[in-house]
């Protein structure tokens, strides 16, 4: 190897014990002249009694600028994804950011997600590559804000997707490929604590397709989708609910012209419940990939609150994301259908935040919900038809596209209306009157037919409510 190429490598071993903080920060010394950092590591995972935590090691670094919260020196992540990844000018390892490699003390950054009862030793190789840089830093280039909409109208996303900047398997091609054969008008990059991504989905976008750029914000305490937010923005993740940083990030995603989106937050797995409150939400993942008691669990949180919106004070609109990472995850199941102006960011956006969207298990569900008021005053889902509490209000629901699937309302005081299974053409429709003293608001649920009598079906969609009677 000639002199200019000599590399290094230097060996860091280390156990990390039970209760050991959530981030573990290694130094790692990067003279002038290095051209590439590659890191590898392994770590013991021995087996564990049933019911018993095993080792999981996850891994990431930051740059001579340092680790403090905010990410100035973040220079990737790839969780358990991966077990060896490189950083050069030109080039890096998916979900790592290529640039500089800045002299000064680096910090690998080991999160160790669970540790097994007798620790968790570990091995890292460290390789420096001395010599001049082999390429200029890339220039980025993101996805465009406008594709080419049909003005106002309904269109079809997946706000939740990893591909292989994360931990997922597939190319931002390939999620572009499945997203176009779902039917799928937009989607959201939603990588795990990283926005390395960005750039690469410049490509996959086009006028049929509108791509958002934001990130998993995956904490201990549970994970937020950042929708939509200005390309490059990093949003970090290393704090609890305990220590009160949530609500600077939250303000950071919105200030980079985002939503901020608590995901599937009754998730079993472990630091996914969701344990910051919903106050600095704009809306929430109620239903995520296939329907399991967890969205169950969802819904019925998000229905329970929807009573503060009975009088125009705030309400958390509800969304729905595949979170497909991998065959035979199904992108754009669910998705979310969204009344917009236009197939932009700003308008999808605008749109999500006020609720004018349903959630379906496919391209080929269609749903229309509206309450109509004796005067002829009418208004749609994320809307409110402003009534006298005793005027006659009329809801009508029509489904397409369901074929033996049960239609229901729901209201503020619980399931007031439901018929039998749709016919195999998977079209119908129903009318239900009340007026706002009896339904302060009214949303539709389609669920799969059942065998067990009473028990809700399988949801094959819902929407966001309609609200009854003057706000306050």
């Amino acid at each position: 190897m000639s002199p200019e190429h000599a590399q290094e490598t230097r060996t860091l071993r280390g156990t990390l014990p039970p209760g050991s903080p959530d981030y573990v920060y290694l130094p790692v010394e990067v003279p002038p002249g290095v051209r590439e950092l590659r890191v590898a590591y392994r770590y013991e995972r021995p087996p564990v009694p049933p019911g018993t935590p095993g080792n999981a090691l996850d891994i990431g670094v930051f740059d001579a600028r340092g680790t403090a919260l905010g990410g100035a020196g973040f220079r990737g992540w790839s969780g358990g994804a991966r077990s060896e990844f490189f950083l050069r000018a030109d080039e890096a390892t998916p979900g790592y950011v290529p640039g500089p490699l800045r002299p000064g003390t680096w910090q690998l950054a080991l999160g160790p997600y669970t540790v097994a009862p007798g620790g968790l030793p570990y091995e890292i190789e460290v390789t420096l590559v001395h010599g001049e840089p082999g390429g200029a830093v890339p220039v980025p280039r993101y996805p465009a804000e406008r594709a080419r909409g049909r003005g106002r109208d309904w269109y079809r996303g997946d706000c939740h997707l990893h591909s292989w900047h994360s931990d997922g398997r597939r190319t931002p091609a390939e999620i572009g490929a499945l997203a176009r054969a779902a039917g799928l008008d937009f989607l959201n990059s939603s990588e795990h604590n990283t926005h390395a991504g960005h750039p690469h989905w410049a490509e996959v976008a086009g006028d049929d397709l509108l791509v958002l750029l934001g990130e998993e914000v995956t904490t201990r305490n549970g994970h937020a989708l950042a929708i939509g937010v200005d390309p490059g923005t990093f949003v970090d993740w290393r704090y609890r609910a305990r220590d009160g940083e949530f609500g600077w990030f939250a303000r950071e995603i919105r200030g980079a012209g985002g939503l901020v989106v608590p995901a599937h937050p009754y998730a079993e797995c472990l630091g996914c419940a969701w344990k910051f409150g919903f106050a600095a939400a704009d809306a929430v993942e109620v239903w995520n990939g296939p329907w399991t008691p967890d969205d169950e669990i969802a819904l019925a949180a998000w229905d329970a609150a929807l009573v503060t919106g009975v009088h125009g004070t705030g309400w958390l609109p509800a969304i729905g994301g595949s979170d497909a990472h991998r065959a035979p995850d199904l992108v754009g199941r669910p998705q979310t259908v969204v009344h917009a102006d236009d197939l932009t960011r700003r308008a999808l956006l605008s749109a999500l935040r006020a609720g004018r969207c349903y959630v379906a298990e496919s391209r080929h569900l269609t749903l229309s919900l509206t309450a109509s008021g004796a005067d002829g005053s009418r208004a749609g889902i994320g809307e409110r038809l402003t009534v006298a509490p005793d005027t006659p209000v009329t809801v009508r629901l029509e489904v397409s596209g369901a074929p033996r699937c049960v239609p229901r309302l729901v209201t503020d005081q619980g399931t007031v209306f439901s018929t039998g299974p749709l016919p195999v053409t998977g079209a119908g429709e129903v009318e239900w009157r009340t007026t706002a003293r009896y339904a302060a608001y009214v949303r539709a649920e389609v669920r799969h037919e059942t065998a067990f009598g009473p028990r809700p079906g399988v949801m094959a969609a819902f929407t966001n409510p309609v609200f009854l009677g003057e706000a306050a």
